[in-house]
């Protein structure tokens, strides 16, 4: 799974990008961004990480933990809980991080930009 995620980033960052303006009619090419740091590590027995940063200021990290949970009928179930952090510039200049977290509830993101829910009124 990492693999493959390192390979798609490696492989999206090495294909030329061409801005199309149809308005004008015109296509210039656009440098694509540069990895500057990534770091991965997987262990035979399932926990795993990874992190990278890109020269623009995206940076994510992501670590994986296998757990044992009961399923709806009482067995024994083997998941990864996964925590991760991403950050990345906003169209105003502000750094925006988000925090993640995945286990078997469910995924759940925090972060300035993500709506929460209102506590219900009773």
């Amino acid at each position: 799974m990492i693999a493959v995620t390192l390979a798609l980033v490696a492989a999206a960052s090495a294909v030329p990008v061409t801005d199309v303006k149809p308005e004008v009619g015109l296509r210039t090419y656009v440098e694509p961004v540069k990895t500057i740091r990534s770091e991965s590590s997987q262990q035979p027995e399932g926990p795993y990480s990874f992190s990278f940063e890109t020269e623009n200021g995206i940076t994510r990290e992501e670590n994986g933990q296998v757990k044992e949970v009961l399923d709806e009928e009482n067995k024994p179930q083997t998941v990864v809980v996964v925590r991760g952090a991403y950050s990345y510039t906003d169209n105003d200049g502000k750094i925006e991080t988000i925090n993640y977290y995945a286990d078997e509830t469910g995924f759940h993101a925090e972060g300035p930009s993500i709506p929460t829910v209102a506590p219900s009124r009773r």
